[in-house]
């Protein structure tokens, strides 16, 4: 008898196979990452290259300088940068609620139709905006819009010019982005999990506190920082539908690039930029973990 025991099928040499496939992931992962590094990665190397770079007037040598970074988090430049930070956080908690009281509705409804009819119409609805989004609004809620005029909503103060109505345009297309995240999550609760509830006696409130919420507060959270990131980033909707009424980190930095109100504030611009990134980086960070913790929850 050998006194060497021979190795499982399923662990020397399942462990070896995965070794020899390594190298092939990375290939067939190379073209994705060459298109992310020219694609992204260069794009950002520039940005970041002229927000901390300036041309010296006496030399005209390029020096680095955190001159155009101060000044992006100085007077309008920060009012903007808070003005989009105040618009995108409070778009993304009402349509964060809405769209989850919205894909309930959907779940828990037993015709197939109501489904499709709802989870298409959030698909076009969700990717639905700029220049027609806003021509859409300004013909129906408008100052001489069908419905201000139909309503009088001019003498209840209604303002679709204003940040107010800036925030009802971006849930027309938030709120349906927030039904189709919360959809898959509210379908991913096992009914077992009811039945046990209900076995040990608990009710739908007590299943919900103890049970519900707890496992798909990492979606909802992800979903709340995914519609902040996608707001946050808008800027084709706002600059049609205000223009510099209401102030935006998009909206000032195509001013500043296109020299609208100053000239040579080119690189205050991509100092805006970076500071648009680093946000945005936060809000990833912050998404990630949820994402993967919530999927962990819902297999």
């Amino acid at each position: 008898m050998s006194a060497h025991p021979t190795p499982h099928p399923g662990t020397a040499g399942g462990t070896s196979r995965r070794r020899r496939r390594g190298p092939r992931t990375w290939l067939a992962a190379l073209p994705l990452l060459l298109f992310t590094a020219i694609c992204f990665g260069l794009p950002f190397g520039a940005l970041a290259f002229g927000a901390v770079t300036g041309t010296d007037p006496a030399t005209g040598a390029t020096r680095l300088t955190g001159e155009h970074l101060g000044r992006s988090l100085q007077g309008p430049y920060l009012d903007s940068l808070a003005g989009s930070v105040r618009l995108s956080a409070l778009t993304a908690l009402i349509a964060c609620v809405l769209g989850v009281l919205i894909a309930q509705a959907v779940v828990t409804s037993r015709s197939k139709a109501l489904r499709d009819i709802a989870l298409t119409a959030s698909g076009v609805l969700a990717n639905f905006g700029g220049v027609p989004l806003a021509f859409a609004f300004i013909a129906t809620l408008g100052i001489s819009g069908v419905v201000t005029r139909l309503g009088d909503l001019t003498s209840l103060g209604w303002d679709l010019y204003s940040f107010g109505g800036l925030a009802t345009v971006y849930l027309y297309f938030l709120i349906p982005l927030m039904v189709l995240v919360a959809v898959p999550a509210l379908d991913g609760l096992r009914p077992q999990w009811r039945e046990a509830a209900a076995n040990a006696g608990a009710g739908t409130w007590q299943f919900w506190r103890h049970i519900g919420i707890p496992v798909l507060t990492p979606t909802l959270l992800g979903g709340a920082v995914l519609l902040f990131g996608t707001a946050f980033a808008a800027h084709a909707t706002a600059a049609a539908l205000v223009g510099g009424s209401v102030p935006l980190v998009t909206l000032k930095i195509a001013d500043a690039l296109s020299g609208n109100v100053l000239t040579g504030q080119e690189n205050v611009a991509l100092a805006l930029g970076l500071d648009m990134i680093l946000i945005a980086a936060l809000v990833m960070a912050v998404y990630l973990p949820l994402q993967r913790r919530s999927a962990r929850w819902l297999r």
